[in-house]
């Protein structure tokens, strides 16, 4: 490993939850491709480790050693939720994105882990998110019409943020 990506490494804001994970634990678990097919379904919503299995069409034993390897060095963290009938369920989920940078030179090997703090996931409602979730996924297939859609719900958004600023201001001034 190169001095600067030891440097970046050491210089990592404190709030990061990975600080304390090593480079070879994270290029570990993005070394094994299902382990890559997980993640990429967690970050559409949280799931349990049946709904993982079905759609992987793979074991359930399998999941969670894998689900467990990753949740131990804090790439997914899990939560019980109460279901109607029967015992509650553990769901999976990546709290935060994490960026994984590597720079390999005749030179050098530099390799930088960060999490960008802008993107540390704050969810809308879940009838927000899930219309979010549908006009990215239609975008990704190609239907390029949601893209004014998307634009729709930017503006939606910023009116709310703009309406909630206000209230806050309006609040403090009390």
């Amino acid at each position: 490993m190169s001095d600067n990506s030891q440097k970046s490494q050491n210089s990592k804001d404190s709030q990061n939850p990975f600080d304390d994970v090593g480079i070879e634990d994270i290029l570990d678990v993005m070394g094994c491709r299902t382990r890559r097919e997980i993640i990429n379904l967690l970050r559409e919503e949280p799931k349990f480790v049946s709904e993982i299995s079905k759609e992987l069409e793979i074991g359930q034993k399998a999941i969670i050693e894998h689900l467990r390897a990753m949740e131990e060095i804090g790439i997914l963290t899990s939560s019980f939720k109460k279901i109607v009938r029967g015992r509650p369920r553990k769901y999976y989920d990546m709290p935060n994105d994490l960026n994984i940078n590597i720079t390999i030179t005749k030179n050098s090997l530099d390799i930088q882990i960060t999490e960008d703090m802008l993107n540390l996931k704050q969810l809308p409602s879940g009838d927000e998110w899930s219309k979010l979730l549908d006009i990215e996924k239609r975008i990704d297939q190609g239907q390029w019409e949601a893209i004014e859609e998307l634009k729709n719900q930017i503006r939606l958004y910023d009116n709310l943020k703009k309406r909630a600023e206000y209230i806050l201001k309006r609040t403090i001034k009390l």
